[in-house]
């Protein structure tokens, strides 16, 4: 029997930008098409944030924060993309996510049979910077510094669409397709950094919004608290992101219509996600990481369609999936038996109306943790002023690009392996956080009520459940003992 599967991936993806969730203003017909073409998860959540931890989590189908920082995928995971190999599925990553060449995480495209990358995204060390253009934008929302330098040094060889990066991916997952198309026992990641920021986009899509000229926009926002942004400052910033989801939204139809042509709907497993969302002034927050983990980038979108559930097509699951289960579903639907201890369950389970989860959780690192029951969002954050302890456990001493900083290294210490490091020793080092959880303090939202987590709910009863259910799933999945003491659930 044909067996493949392609999954589509989008970087910082907003599902309240999507017409599939109800929004009426942006211009993205074949993210649309979608919703009659696959299976539309309703309630799907992130995990560990941001970008390089859930990768982590999609490879391994674990949860990440808890114990580790952003780091590249180390010596005791399981990747599921190995498993699959080792039963023969041949695997292809195309990317220009260009997190994946540097130190914090260059052994995850690694762990595929065969990788194209492509550079240029963001900050990506890659032209010379000699060679940067004169940046006109000055807009005090944007960010500033060394990445946005070498973003104008990219962008001297992205001139014209074609030259895009993420164009560049696309074109090449479908010349996969095509030399693939009459082979079987294959998967395809095709992974675009877009519609990350910066919202470097082709005038033809922020035409599409009467955007201002380039010089004045903010189209990089910092990652802050601001309550000063003007409302038509906003609506500029959001009409650069649309402008890009836009452009992701034309080359998603690219693939689409090749599914169709090869009626591929009929033997192979298609998934479209992402990884999280951003905030755009939503709670007077800007980006993402250091703000609590509010719907706008935990809950984001995910459609799957699966050949044997043909009848399922244009309907919508309404059980709580996550992205620690993506590495589940692939083994369910490649019929790899899997031993693996796992926190995530196949996503196939929520088609039948299994549950899967009676809670999950979610955050970064250092920053509050999070747990949803289906009910409730409970944020907890640290009950330390200084928002420690927080630990590292990891046989990988890098941080995102670089090291860890010598005084990090001088905390080493080696502990005996638990149920994260699937039994092997490990080192224990003492870290920082930059996000403040202490001083925004534990937040509680009635999700039924409030699904916009517009008022926090003061409940003590409610709240004493929820830190009983947080702390049976931290302790569940083994969290460090400087979790439970950051949090105050011990003591």
């Amino acid at each position: 029997m044909t067996k493949r599967a392609v999954m589509i991936m989008f970087d910082t993806l907003t599902r309240d930008f999507l017409p599939n969730f109800g929004n009426e203003w942006i211009h993205a017909p074949n993210f649309k098409r979608l919703q009659s073409k696959m299976i539309t998860f309703n309630q799907f959540y992130g995990g560990s944030m941001p970008c390089m931890p859930a990768r982590r989590e999609l490879q391994t189908g674990r949860y990440n924060f808890l114990h580790r920082s952003w780091g590249p995928l180390e010596s005791f995971d399981n990747s599921v993309f190995e498993r699959l190999q080792e039963k023969g599925i041949y695997c292809h990553l195309v990317t220009d996510h260009s997190h994946y060449f540097e130190d914090g995480g260059a052994t995850y495209h690694n762990r595929y049979s065969t990788w194209e990358g492509f550079r240029g995204q963001e900050g990506d060390r890659w032209m010379p910077r000699h060679m940067a253009m004169d940046n006109p934008n000055h807009n005090p929302l944007n960010k500033e510094g060394i990445s946005v330098t070498q973003h104008y040094a990219n962008r001297t060889q992205q001139l014209e669409e074609e030259d895009y990066s993420s164009v560049k991916t696309i074109d090449a997952g479908l010349t996969f397709l095509k030399n693939h198309q009459d082979k079987d026992d294959w998967f395809l990641q095709i992974e675009c950094f877009d519609p990350h920021e910066p919202f470097y986009v082709p005038e033809k899509y922020r035409e599409l919004y009467d955007s201002i000229a380039v010089e004045q926009v903010p189209y990089w926002p910092k990652y802050q608290l601001n309550d000063s942004v003007s409302e038509e400052e906003q609506i500029n910033m959001r009409k650069e992101y649309a402008a890009l989801i836009s452009m992701c939204d034309y080359h998603l139809g690219r693939l689409i219509d090749y599914f169709d042509a090869h009626n591929m709907w009929e033997d192979t497993l298609i998934i479209v996600n992402t990884d999280h969302g951003f905030l755009l002034g939503e709670h007077e927050w800007y980006g993402k990481n250091i703000a609590p983990m509010y719907q706008e980038v935990i809950h984001i979108p995910f459609f799957m369609h699966v050949p044997s559930y043909q009848n399922k097509q244009g309907q919508t699951v309404e059980g709580i999936g996550q992205t620690i289960d993506i590495a589940s579903t692939l083994l369910d639907f490649f019929e790899v038996e899997d031993e693996f201890d796992r926190d995530g369950k196949s996503l196939i389970n929520l088609i039948e109306d299994e549950l899967n989860h009676e809670t999950i959780i979610f955050g970064t690192n250092g920053g509050h943790v999070c747990i949803y029951d289906g009910d409730y969002i409970y944020m907890r954050g640290s009950v330390n002023e200084d928002n420690g302890p927080i630990t590292q456990q990891t046989l990988a001493v890098t941080m995102m690009r670089g090291f860890f900083p010598g005084k990090m290294l001088e905390s080493i210490k080696l502990i005996p392996g638990n149920r994260f490091t699937n039994g092997y020793p490990v080192i224990e080092l003492d870290a920082m956080t930059y996000i403040d959880s202490y001083s925004m303090g534990h937040l509680l939202f009635d999700m039924k009520h409030d699904p916009k987590q517009n008022t926090p709910l003061k409940d003590e009863a409610i709240e004493a459940m929820m830190v009983k259910k947080l702390t049976k799933k931290m302790t569940e999945v083994e969290a460090p003992e400087s979790e439970f003491i950051r949090l105050g659930l011990k003591g």
